[in-house]
């Protein structure tokens, strides 16, 4: 199992004693057929999904938000890091642009400075992206969470979970970051996907151990055993966050998926067991072996099959097609 896990490393208000929970899903743009913001917010409701994260600001989407009750993960578009974490200024100018005008009707739990940026060109932006926002959020009276979405990628060693630490590569960088989120309380988005998991080395990631269909033999590490993968891959980021100083540090899981078609593994029935497994078991409370009883804040990948990605699998992580039909039905909880 050992090169399952070397694998791993290739492919909100939130606070320490207040969690939020539940289950929400990932909103994209990336298709020209999509319903309008008003049907989709209608859609949401109607299946009492009341968490969304969106990648960036829209001021239609943002609108149709307003007075919904629905919670919103809010990103800042990769591209605009670098002048967000050099400029004070422009931090501040993006607050006023893009939550000061909706602060009071729509639900902001968190503000994401980029998605899985690190490793990579962006990653040194990071940080100071994410403190000149909090600066500018608490000057408009807006304390809103700043985080950002990290992969399974920022990990050097994942195997066995408690063994797991932060690439050489990344290390300085997710230690800053780690010392800002324990200070502020504010949690670290992880993008998990078993999927990925399973395709890249299907001999050895066994599809029951990706879909938490009971795996028989799962992993054990020392005097924990996981029966799925999605646990395994939680649990090695929290260990690195220990390791750099960030035993408080609380995880969000902002992606994970299946997709419904793309190859052999991706297919509506694996879909539909993945994400159905997937919501019973993190609103179960159990939590992981390496920390029982958290319940995990989890956004599925993704609302909508979205035509503008690229083809194969990336188009095919909807769990509705853009005309709103179901690709398979999921058990949201009421």
């Amino acid at each position: 199992m050992e090169k399952l896990f070397v694998l791993l490393t290739i492919a909100c208000f939130l606070s320490a004693n207040s969690c939020v929970r539940g289950i929400g899903v990932n909103y994209g743009f990336l298709g020209d057929n999509l319903p309008t913001p008003a049907n989709v917010v209608a859609l949401l409701k109607s299946r009492n999904i009341n968490k969304i994260r969106i990648f960036e600001p829209k001021a239609d989407v943002l609108t149709a938000l307003g007075g919904s009750g629905i919670e919103v993960i809010l990103g800042v578009r990769n591209e605009n890091l670098e002048e967000l974490a050099s400029d004070a200024t422009a931090a501040a100018r993006w607050v006023n642009i893009n939550v000061t005008p909706y602060k009071s009707s729509v639900k902001f739990t968190c503000i994401t400075a980029g998605n899985e940026v690190i490793p990579g060109s962006l990653a040194g932006n990071v940080l100071s992206a994410m403190q000149n926002l909090d600066a500018a959020l608490n000057a408009a009276n807006s304390p809103i969470p700043v985080s950002t979405a990290v992969s399974m990628q920022i990990l050097g060693t994942s195997f066995p979970p408690s063994n797991s630490k932060f690439s050489d590569e990344v290390a300085n960088i997710m230690r800053g970051i780690t010392g800002f989120l324990a200070a502020k309380k504010f949690p670290l988005l992880l993008n998990a996907y078993p999927f990925f998991a399973r395709t890249g080395d299907p001999s050895n990631v066994p599809l029951d151990f990706a879909l938490f269909a009971g795996n028989p033999t799962g992993i054990n590490d020392d005097s924990l055993h996981y029966a799925n993968l999605f646990d395994a891959m939680v649990d090695s980021v929290y260990s690195a966050l220990e390791k750099a100083g960030g035993s408080t540090v609380d995880i969000v899981i902002s992606e994970t998926g299946w997709p419904s078609a793309g190859n052999t593994d991706a297919t509506v029935d694996n879909a539909q067991t993945y994400v159905n497994n997937l919501i019973s078991h993190v609103t179960s409370g159990k939590g992981t072996p390496g920390r029982p009883g958290k319940t995990l804040e989890t956004y599925i990948f993704a609302l909508f099959n979205e035509n503008q990605k690229s083809a194969g699998v990336e188009m095919n992580f909807g769990l509705y097609h853009p005309d709103m039909t179901e690709v398979y039905h999921v058990n949201f909880p009421a």
